[in-house]
This record gives C-alpha cells, sequence and structure tokens, in this order.
C-alpha cells in the first residue's frame, strides 16, 4: 500500500490553507501584488526552452479582476513564444516578507489600439521610445504596441503569518523537537472559484 502524500510531505499538509471564501483569498491576493508590483512572466519556446523576464502589470480593472495585462514591444521574442505556446506562468515575490504568488493559465495578444488606449499611462512611452521616423514614436499608436492579458487557470500564493524573527525561533526549536517548521499558509484560487469570481460561470 502506498504511503499518502500528505504524510510524506507534512510541510505542504499543514501550510495549505482551505478554509478562506474565494473572495478572501483574492483580496490576500490583490494586497501582495500591490506590495510587490513586479511580475516574472514565463514562455516556452518552439525548442522547450524557458524564458522569464521581469515585467509590471498595469491596473486591473476591478478588485476582484485577476486577468493580468502587461504593455509589450509586439517585436520581442516572447510574443512569438506565446503564439507557439499560449500557456505561462505568471510569478510575485515580495523579499521582505517572503510572500510570492504564482499565476499559470493562458495568454492572448490583444493589438485593438482602442483597447491598449484604454490600459496607456504616460510612463508607458519610456519601453518603447520614438525612432524618430515618424512612425515608430513610442505612444499609444505606436504598431510595435501591444497587449498581453494572462487568464489564469490556477493562482497559489504564500502568505507569510510569522516575520523573521518567529520563523527563526520556531525552526530552532522544530530542529530539536524533529517538528515542522511552516511560516505561513499556501492559498490555492481554484478554476472554478476564478470562473465563479469572475463572473465566467454560466452554469
Amino acid at each position: 500500500m502506498s504511503t499518502p502524500i500528505g504524510k510524506l510531505d507534512p510541510y505542504m499538509s499543514k501550510a495549505q490553507n482551505n478554509s478562506l471564501t474565494p473572495m478572501e483569498k483574492i483580496k490576500g491576493l490583490k494586497d501582495l501584488i500591490r506590495t510587490t508590483e513586479t511580475a516574472m512572466l514565463t514562455t516556452r519556446s518552439p525548442n522547450g526552452s524557458i524564458h522569464s523576464r521581469a515585467m509590471n502589470p498595469v491596473a486591473p480593472e476591478s478588485d476582484t479582476d485577476l486577468t493580468l495585462t502587461f504593455l509589450a514591444n509586439h517585436v520581442s521574442p516572447k510574443f512569438d513564444e506565446i503564439q507557439n505556446d499560449s500557456h505561462v506562468n505568471v510569478s510575485f515575490l515580495n523579499p521582505a516578507t517572503s510572500d510570492w504568488a504564482s499565476f499559470s493559465g493562458k495568454a492572448n495578444i490583444i493589438e485593438d489600439r482602442d483597447k491598449i488606449k484604454q490600459r496607456w499611462s504616460q510612463g508607458s512611452s519610456v519601453w518603447f521610445g520614438d525612432l524618430k521616423d515618424g512612425i515608430h514614436k513610442g505612444d499609444a499608436e505606436d504598431e510595435r504596441v501591444a497587449l498581453i492579458q494572462v487568464f489564469p487557470e490556477e493562482i497559489r500564493y504564500w502568505h507569510a503569518t510569522k516575520g523573521k524573527i518567529g520563523t527563526a525561533l520556531e525552526a530552532g526549536l522544530d530542529v530539536m523537537t524533529g517538528g515542522i517548521t511552516v511560516p505561513g499558509e499556501i492559498r490555492t484560487i481554484t478554476s472554478d472559484e476564478i470562473r465563479l469570481t469572475q463572473g465566467l460561470d454560466t452554469a
């Protein structure tokens, strides 16, 4: 008889918090993203190589919106990789607290100028630059500018419940007793919860 996974991985078993409502989990996730801002977008190339790069998502459309939207240069390699395989990962990390989040989902490329203008801000131009050719001006009308929208299928994040001192004290005690140090909790927003909270559940 095989040994239950929970028994072999007591850390994960103890850390997983399944008692929160979807809205409570979304609020905790939003708080984490607000303190982190920069994300790592990971894509896969046609030869199977994994590539990550730092990206700053634009402001969401609502407090419950879980879609991540990025302004990006359409000629960059990540667009070819997304067109090859739309499955992506977006991760956030706050080193000060050790909080992290991982979005697993699919990316969609949007070149609609009206939608780009809605998400454009004055500071966005610094990522594109004016090439002085009268066409590529680094504004919302620049053909290089596109949106990458990531629609999550599952979100997992870590919420630290103890500071560094508390974690160190607990770890020291657990070393002597053989216990498991869990200075936080893992929260999972499932695909069903995402569908429900984003108004996509038609059942």
